[in-house]
């Protein structure tokens, strides 16, 4: 029986860390630290009662960690969400397999199936777990203690002038503590009432989800039987002749598109003038159709693999066989937008969604022949670990690469060839963007009208990103660097002159060039 005082104490002061945290600041550390407090309170509150997570359900410490740390770490945007995003999902996965350890051998059934339950529960538990510990009590004959109230209450009405006594003499004595004390009275202004009850009552809120969370993980998280796990959720019902028919019908019009096109899907620009197609005809409409065609195929092999009937090994292998031609063929065109997207960037430039779908592109085509192997080995359920680990994969890169200083790197780069810096785009990104920009200065490669640019495109950043929260909750490792960065080079870019007209703002430097802050943007 799990102590349920003990539960609720340790959920309401979670709920407090949260209001502490979180109200009225912008996230920055304070997220790694909730997360933290989160998993130690919750497993310490649980092991009180003998209560303990399975071996394999530590190692989910390793990305909620890592995803949870980079939350202060990376500002990019979509890097961002991700990290967010991930912590969460996998703190789900500790929690339904908090008991069992299970979570590398769910399905997606599985996966879909516990985070209804877990969601359930978190809203239902909390009033099951005060009717079972008002049963209980009632059960064992203890009586509620009465009148304990009234004697709190008279004391502190006892206390109040006295201390008010005292606290007018010492404010007398001293005015930083007179001030001090204005600030602590000026809580409990009646104004501030409204504000105080919102606050009381989410924080109960947060309690009382994270008390049904815990009593789910304490509880419901054996897994003795997962979906599937002894027969399929859907029976297959298509026969093999079918499901063959549909996969080799497919599997021809790819191989027919992949030679019809062969001439040119690595040609470069030459092949590109001789069919009439400009670089952003080429590359833009291209692209997204191959990997679309891709991510479908993915989709139709996993359907197929699911709902046909494959009673013969020599089914199985034609099977496997027609599934993995099929991917060798969306390999190929994986390859070719891959080429096209390289083409268009090397006339165009770099942005965001460009550096997405590069390391998106990789993943997927690691998944594709994952689930090839997943296939041959008649281990179709370990799909589900193995889409995961590719999305593990693919948040981990975006990290790791920095993808605004990926940006960067690669423009600043490419303008070595003569090409125009885009530096109100680079002016647009995040404060990842700040060491790469003032590394680019320091590179005696780059031209005079280059480290202008540069410089120009840091004056815009540090004018648009003024006015940072400086409370500690809000503590951002990279809004961190980018301050020392300014401060280390900042009589340099005061030597640029600010203008604003007109909506517009301008940058001039020492040498007379003009850069607009806001002259164009690059979305694709």
């Amino acid at each position: 029986m799990l102590n349920s005082k003990r539960l609720w104490t340790t959920t309401i002061l979670l709920g407090v860390a949260f209001d502490i945290l979180f109200w009225k600041n912008t996230p920055g550390v304070s997220f790694a630290i909730f997360v933290a407090l989160i998993l130690l309170s919750g497993i310490r509150v649980l092991a009180e009662d003998d209560i303990h997570p399975a071996r394999r359900s530590y190692w989910l410490f390793l990305p909620i960690s890592f995803f949870a740390v980079m939350t202060f770490i990376r500002a990019e945007p979509m890097t961002t969400f991700l990290n967010y995003t991930l912590t969460l999902v996998f703190m789900g996965f500790f929690a339904l397999s908090f008991l069992s350890g299970r979570w590398l051998f769910y399905s997606i059934s599985d996966y879909i199936a516990g985070f209804l339950r877990l969601g359930g529960n978190a809203l239902a538990n909390g009033f099951s777990l005060i009717s079972e510990t008002r049963k209980q009590r009632e059960e064992a004959g203890v009586e509620t203690k009465k009148n304990n109230f009234w004697p709190i209450l008279r004391g502190l009405f006892i206390a109040l002038p006295v201390v008010a006594i005292f606290a007018g003499l010492l404010s007398s004595a001293d005015l930083v503590f007179a001030q001090r004390m204005e600030e602590f009275i000026k809580l409990f202004r009646l104004e501030n009432l409204p504000e105080y009850i919102f606050r009381g009552i989410y924080i109960l809120i947060i309690a009382y989800i994270l008390v049904g969370v815990l009593l789910y993980a304490a509880r419901k998280s054996q897994d003795e039987k997962l979906i599937g796990e002894e027969k399929p959720v859907l029976a297959p019902f298509l026969g093999f002749t079918e499901a063959s028919i549909v996969l080799g019908s497919v599997l021809l019009l790819f191989a027919a598109f992949v030679i019809v096109q062969f001439q040119y899907f690595f040609g470069g620009q030459a092949n590109i003038n001789i069919e009439g197609y400009t670089y952003a005809e080429y590359a833009r409409r291209g692209f997204g159709e191959l990997v679309t065609v891709a991510v479908f195929s993915l989709l139709l092999f996993l359907g197929l693999s699911s709902i046909a009937r494959r009673e013969q090994s020599s089914q199985q292998k034609t099977f496997s066989g027609l599934g993995i031609t099929l991917v060798g063929l969306v390999l190929v065109m994986l390859v070719s937008a891959f080429q096209r997207l390289t083409l268009y960037e090397t006339v165009y430039g770099f942005s965001r969604l460009r550096a997405y779908s590069h390391i998106f592109m990789i993943w997927l085509g690691a998944l594709l022949v994952a689930v090839v192997v997943l296939e041959f080995l008649r281990r179709q359920r370990a799909f589900a670990p193995a889409m995961a680990f590719a999305i593990i994969g693919f948040a981990a890169s975006l990290n790791i690469l920095s993808v605004d200083g990926f940006i960067v790197r690669q423009n600043v780069e490419r303008s070595r060839g003569g090409a125009e810096l885009d530096m109100a785009y680079l002016a647009s990104l995040s404060d990842d963007v700040v060491p790469a920009l003032v590394d680019a200065m320091d590179d005696p490669g780059v031209s005079r009208l280059t480290r202008e640019a540069i410089a120009a495109s840091l004056v815009c950043h540090r004018d648009q990103t003024t006015g940072r929260s400086t409370k500690w909750q809000s503590f951002h490792l990279s809004t961190w660097t980018a301050s020392r960065d300014y401060a280390a080079i900042k009589s340099e870019l005061d030597s640029y002159s600010v203008n604003n007209d007109d909506w517009r703002q301008h940058v001039t430097s020492p040498n007379g060039a003009e850069f607009d802050c806001y002259d164009r943007f690059t979305w694709d």
